[in-house]
């Protein structure tokens, strides 16, 4: 079975920087397109940052500037660089990825999230 585990998150004040990572494993054949996704209460799971196989990257207005995503594709793994953290920037991060299994299955994956808090 394939999984998608997230680490990274934390509390940090505003103007402070933290890297997310997300790390697949399971029976892969390929990973496609990669992202991060993030949720606040009350609020919709929006996209953040978006990676294709090939290294082309899109991110959401709000995170422009100051949030790079990456990938190493030989560790299966997507990072997220978090730099001039802003106290609206507080959610649960998710990662994403359509995963190929060895089955030739294509499913969208899903990791559990984790924590990030901006504040003082």
């Amino acid at each position: 079975q394939v999984q998608l585990v997230e680490s990274g998150g934390g509390l940090v004040q505003p103007g402070g920087s933290l890297r997310l990572s997300c790390a697949a494993s399971g029976s892969i054949f390929r990973i496609n397109g990669m992202g991060w996704y993030r949720q606040s209460p009350g609020k919709q799971r929006d996209l953040v940052a978006h990676i294709t196989s090939g290294g082309s990257t899109t991110y959401a207005d709000s995170v422009k500037g100051r949030f790079t995503i990456s990938r190493d594709n030989a560790k299966n793994t997507v990072y997220l660089q978090m730099n001039s953290l802003r106290p609206e920037d507080t959610a649960v991060y998710y990662c994403n990825a359509y995963i190929t299994t060895a089955a030739m299955r294509t499913d969208a994956y899903w990791g559990r999230g984790t924590q990030v808090t901006v504040s003082s």
